[in-house]
């Protein structure tokens, strides 16, 4: 039986539901932004991707989030994961296997799906933990906004963008990948990397779903020169040696340890990796660490502090030296607070290109407001103008000087 991706409208009698506002979490921006590379919209506002070993579609609604769990092809490998995750026993599990197996044959086509109330909390408490929901964004972008206009103007459009908890294992290898690349690209060297070293979860429409590799299938001797075959470059190398300094000198279990040190700590160990620099590092900080402080910066967020901040600090510099980088990240840090990392995410949003139509028909209120922006410009201007002949006529030695005064006055009201 082929298995198709759920769809919402064809029923929620296979989804499970929980309460949770837009504004709180928006799915197309969090799940697509570059924190992830292994989530995609496999219906129009529908995301599917693998995550806690096993694979979801989620989509949501104005004020729920809706999330659908497939069965996994592996069922002992499903229970064996469910019971390293939430220390449920593996016999409590077949239990709960028994009765869903007792349940009607489903119908061909139909999505598969994880059943029993045990399930459901556990999907519930990966999902909360996933996107970090107890963190409260409709606070946070309060603080953002009192402390910074620039923030607050585009935060009515990026609501909703959150940092996600995601593997530290997966988090790594996926942000050793991005080196000199763009987020389409490293999605497709995920994948590949997935497919040719993770177990398989199961198959949906033709897409076989995989498990992100362990440390210990990375660090294995073939796996350089496997993913030299599959396009990775140079960045084979860094995997490989990363994963098999990991093993070597610290244990499997190392990365996740590094969530209970203090950040800076964390960052300089994950910088002793082959092909980890500090954006990297700041990145699997953020991203699966718990360390909402680090602020990764690269050419983008730079661009942003210069033009959006107007910050000139070592301004003549050609590239972004260790000194600048911890420059603009303090800066950042200084403005935001503790969660700087969040708030940088979202100004990063924002800058993307891909989501650049969000700023005329995502907020209704916002093209009206940049309508009277626009007026308010349009009529300062004739009133210089106006001003400016006057002055002309009245007293034509006056002019060049009035003439300087009044357009620096205008480029100071225009910014």
């Amino acid at each position: 039986i082929m298995a198709s991706h759920a769809v919402l409208s064809s029923g929620s009698k296979m989804w499970k539901s929980m309460a949770c506002a837009k504004s709180e979490l928006r799915l197309d921006l969090t799940l697509s932004c570059g924190q992830s590379f292994r989530w995609r919209e496999t219906a129009e506002g529908h995301w599917t991707g693998a995550m806690g070993g096993r694979v979801w579609t989620l989509t949501q609604t104005d004020d729920t989030l809706w999330y659908h769990v497939y069965k996994n092809q592996d069922k002992q490998k499903e229970g064996s994961d469910r019971k390293r995750r939430s220390g449920i026993s593996l016999a409590e599990e077949n239990t709960a296997e028994k009765r869903f197996k007792g349940a009607p044959e489903k119908d061909e086509e139909e999505p598969l799906a994880v059943s029993s109330v045990q399930n459901r909390e556990l999907d519930e408490e990966m999902l909360r933990d996933y996107f970090q929901l107890d963190v409260r964004m409709d606070d946070l972008y309060k603080e953002w906004g009192a402390a910074d206009c620039h923030f607050k103007r585009i935060a009515s459009i990026f609501t909703g963008v959150r940092m996600l908890r995601q593997d530290p294992t997966e988090c790594l290898f996926s942000f050793i990948c991005t080196s000199n690349n763009h987020i389409s690209r490293i999605q497709g060297m995920v994948e590949r990397l997935c497919q040719a070293l993770g177990s398989p979860l199961c198959q949906l429409d033709q897409t076989s779903y995989h498990d992100f590799p362990s440390v210990s299938a990375l660090a294995d001797s073939s796996v350089e020169a496997h993913l030299r075959d599959l396009g990775f470059g140079y960045r084979a190398r860094f995997v490989h040696q990363s994963a098999k300094q990991i093993l070597d000198n610290h244990g499997p279990q190392w990365l996740v340890g590094l969530r209970s040190v203090p950040y800076l700590e964390a960052r300089d160990a994950l910088r002793t990796l082959p092909g980890v620099g500090t954006k990297v590092a700041d990145c699997v900080c953020l991203m699966s660490l718990d360390k909402p402080e680090a602020v990764p910066i690269d050419t983008h967020m730079w661009q942003i502090a210069k033009r959006d901040y107007k910050y000139t600090a070592n301004n003549g510099q050609k590239s972004i030296t260790e000194k600048l980088y911890r420059d603009i990240g303090d800066f950042f840090r200084k403005l935001w607070g503790p969660y700087a990392g969040w708030a940088q995410s979202v100004l990063f949003c924002s800058d993307l290109k891909k989501f650049q139509s969000f700023k005329e028909t995502a907020h209704p209120k916002q093209p009206k407001k940049e309508e009277e922006d626009k007026e308010d410009k349009m009529q300062y201007k004739k009133m210089t103008v106006k001003t400016e002949q006057k002055g002309t006529m009245e007293n034509p030695k006056a002019k060049p000087r009035k003439k300087k005064a009044e357009i620096s006055v205008n480029k100071e009201q225009l910014k």
